[in-house]
């Protein structure tokens, strides 16, 4: 196994060539070095990412390609070459067990390291629409500018197949600072055996902006509010098979009808939160298995006066997220349990 790499730059720091802090060399737009004469490109160059701002190395074909192309230009004509890098955003794909791992931007990590104001969404379409043979699930998550321009930041997506080419949709916006309303809009080809007539880019767009909006705010699994209650609104059958802690089971086809139901839960759990006389926020978190029934739902007790959170991605992520607190347990032992699952 390899992971990471550290760039080759001995001869570069005997020349009297700027490195970075990552060890690279550093170059501007025009790939010249502090060194006249000295251009320099590719992985073993310190490139920023015009989105973070953050200077890195990133060993990818395409940006050392476009960057060879600017010296080449910038050797022969010098201040006179129009081209100029702007930076990368670090588009990737790989593949490993017949799954396909494809991201662009900045993820959560760097968003959390750096400060940056963010929130996200994760979806879990499939490649295709699933009436047509061979429908495989992906996970698509996106990261956007939580205010009214949401700019899109970053994007990761995970699947058998077609994952790749919604992150390479995704970084064209990314490229003309495109935002979730962006994505709403998307006007992508269709045919049953390519896609949907809403593609998986077009659905996380309308899931992004609408929460933007106020229309069906989103919550996530790591950032739910103690004591505020969580309905889950899949058929008993499913809810049966596993739910996260304290979900109360109210499928959605039955949910109109038990409005009175919820709102004894909700005000319940407000008097035991808030100060007597204080005014009852009725603030509930609503689930699923994927998100979509829990945004019919979100939008329904949200026109009744309920305070209603679509929690993203439903149960399927809520799987995810306790996957990585467990990793995260079994790397980091409490003292004197060995890492031991009683």
């Amino acid at each position: 196994m390899s992971v990471g790499i550290r760039p080759e730059t001995k001869l570069a720091k005997m020349a009297g060539v700027a490195l970075g802090k990552r060890g690279g060399i550093l170059i501007d737009d025009q790939c010249r070095t502090n060194v006249d004469s000295v251009w320099a490109c590719g992985d073993a160059c310190e490139t920023k990412n015009w989105i973070s701002g953050e200077y890195g190395i990133l060993a990818l074909a395409g940006p050392a390609s476009r960057q060879g192309r600017i010296a080449a230009d910038s050797m022969i004509l010098g201040d006179k070459s129009k081209l100029r890098y702007r930076g990368s955003q670090g588009t990737f794909v790989c593949g490993a067990f017949g799954f396909t791992i494809a991201g662009t931007g900045i993820n959560e990590a760097t968003a959390k390291r750096l400060g940056i104001a963010y929130d996200s969404v994760t979806t879990h379409p499939a490649q295709h629409v699933s009436y047509y043979p061979g429908a495989k699930m992906m996970d698509l998550k996106v990261l956007f500018d939580p205010t009214d321009e949401g700019r899109i930041l970053g994007a990761q997506c995970v699947g058998e197949e077609g994952a790749e080419r919604r992150i390479d949709i995704i970084a064209a916006f990314i490229q003309k600072r495109g935002t979730v309303f962006d994505l709403e809009e998307a006007e992508l080809c269709y045919a049953p055996q390519y896609g949907a007539a809403r593609d998986p880019v077009d659905m996380v767009g309308f899931v992004a902006a609408n929460s933007i909006r106020g229309d069906s705010p989103l919550a996530h699994w790591d950032q739910l509010e103690k004591g505020v209650p969580l309905i889950d609104v899949r058929e008993i059958h499913e809810y049966t098979k596993g739910s996260a802690p304290g979900a109360i089971n109210i499928p959605l086809n039955t949910l109109r009808e038990r409005l009175g139901e919820v709102m004894k839960i909700v005000d319940a759990a407000d008097e035991k939160k808030n100060t007597p006389g204080a005014e009852k926020r009725r603030r509930v978190y609503v689930t699923c298995h994927v998100g979509q029934r829990g945004h019919y739902a979100t939008r329904a007790l949200r026109l009744n006066g309920f305070d209603a959170r679509n929690v993203s991605g439903g149960y399927r992520s809520y799987m995810a997220y306790q996957q990585q607190e467990n990793n995260k347990k079994k790397q980091h032992p409490e003292p004197g349990t060995c890492g031991v699952e009683s």
